[in-house]
């Protein structure tokens, strides 16, 4: 299994809601186990610059393939990109 764990930050602050909607259309691609988007705590007094997350279990790396490859995913990155400042994404292969 694939874990795609993004991490995205808003240009500005007032978009976050904005970007969680937009980002939510991506559970509509049929490639995804598990599909979350979420909202940041910010509990962690370390460090706050993330605004939202994304998480989702693919079963292999085809699968992710497929989603990436999806046209909501274009445009969902289309509509999200101008919004968001920061954007680290990995992809890690679940042990468990």
């Amino acid at each position: 299994m694939i874990r795609h764990i993004v991490f995205f930050s808003a240009r500005n602050k007032d978009d976050v809601e904005a970007i969680i909607t937009g980002l939510k259309q991506l559970g509509e691609i049929p490639h995804s186990t598990t599909f979350e988007v979420m909202k940041n705590t910010k509990v962690d007094p370390v460090s706050d610059e993330i605004d939202v997350v994304v998480y989702g279990e693919f079963e292999d790396a085809a699968a992710l393939a497929a989603y990436k490859a999806h046209p909501i995913y274009s445009a969902t990155t289309a509509l999200v990109k101008p919004m968001r400042e920061l954007r680290i994404s990995a992809d890690v292969v679940s042990t468990l």
